[in-house]
């Protein structure tokens, strides 16, 4: 069996030196950036460039390799240029993660911030969010101070009951629907424009603010507006980190974790998990990644996934903190994470 294991690994120099940083690492799993992540430019592949990744891949000996779109593009901005842009820039991705043969591409779905606008709903919309953060926050500085486990049980569950009120409220009106909908006319452009090869991966966020991919159902909505024939194209990025950030207890509560997502998204279209451990706590909505075993998630979640017969073969990923040297870090988490099958 392929070894599904990986990591996001450095295009300095150009893609072309990807694969043997894979071989550096001991992986044959790997995402990576076709550009750089925070500038609009989106430069043309030159033909000996690809062919000398496309070389270097089949030296290496990589089963997995995909990349991860800017983190400029928001696909679910409502305003017209702003959109325009984000959907010309990912097709650009698209076409240079298809013309160097990749597995997939990642993407955030965006943000809908139409939110912001002011009108007289909006205000009071956005004053009620601001009060549950605050109760939110209220909850947690609680917890953080250490309780008896009961006490903290019924705390969680208080903090669950008012996301579920912030969820409610977000979803109100047209700005998310006009989001998700923009989302999906965005990348059935590009999926339009590029011939077939490179799977596009929605990835879930930690649902922070007015941000689109939060949910699974979120997720969800975007593919099924994507046409039929367009659809087996899009598939999903399941980012342990965001995922409990964004309310989906991996420590509590895994099974029924992956039991919803496989209800509402297909376990079947699961095409890669980031595999992060979190810096803030279950249901924080931030997005602050951490090194395996040294955040709030722990070791034993992904200990289970490195066991679930469901997850094998899907590619793991880690987007891990790289320190003052990367590969000592890359081998660290890969080495516990496989240390985990034994």
């Amino acid at each position: 069996m392929a070894d599904e294991l990986g990591a996001h690994v450095s295009a300095e120099g150009g893609v072309q030196n990807c694969p043997s940083r894979a071989t550096e690492i001991g992986a044959k799993c790997i995402q990576l950036f076709t550009k750089q992540a925070q500038r609009w430019h989106e430069p043309t592949l030159a033909r000996d460039t690809i062919d000398h990744f496309l070389s270097e891949r089949e030296s290496h000996e990589l089963d997995f390799v995909g990349a991860h779109d800017s983190y400029l593009i928001n696909l679910s901005s409502p305003n017209a240029n702003s959109w325009e842009k984000s959907k010309q820039s990912f097709q650009a991705e698209l076409e240079r993660s298809t013309s160097l043969e990749l597995d997939f591409v990642v993407t955030h779905p965006g943000n809908a911030t139409g939110i912001s606008a002011k009108s007289p709903d909006n205000n009071q919309r956005r004053t009620d969010l601001k009060d549950i953060q605050v109760e939110m926050d209220q909850i947690q500085k609680m917890m953080d101070e250490g309780l008896d486990d009961s006490a903290e049980s019924q705390l969680k569950l208080e903090k669950q009951s008012l996301d579920r009120k912030r969820r409610a409220l977000l979803e109100q009106g047209e700005d998310l629907q006009k989001g998700l909908e923009l989302n999906a006319l965005g990348i059935t452009r590009a999926l339009e424009a590029v011939e077939p090869g490179t799977k596009v991966l929605l990835e879930l966020t930690a649902g922070s603010g007015t941000s689109v991919g939060g949910t699974f159902e979120h997720l969800a909505r975007i593919r099924e507006l994507i046409p039929s024939d367009l659809k087996e194209r899009v598939g999903f990025c399941f980012d342990t980190c965001h995922g409990y950030s964004a309310g989906y207890d991996l420590v509590e509560d895994y099974e029924g974790v992956w039991d919803q997502f496989d209800s509402v998204l297909g376990i079947d279209n699961l095409g890669l998990i980031h595999m992060n451990d979190s810096q803030h706590p279950f249901l924080s909505h931030k997005d602050r990644h951490q090194n395996i075993g040294d955040g709030f998630i722990g070791e034993e979640p992904f200990r289970k996934i490195m066991m679930d017969p469901r997850l094998s073969g899907v590619p793991k990923i880690l987007e891990t903190p790289k320190g003052n040297d990367p590969v000592a870090s890359d081998l660290h988490n890969l080495s516990l994470l496989r240390s985990f099958r034994s």
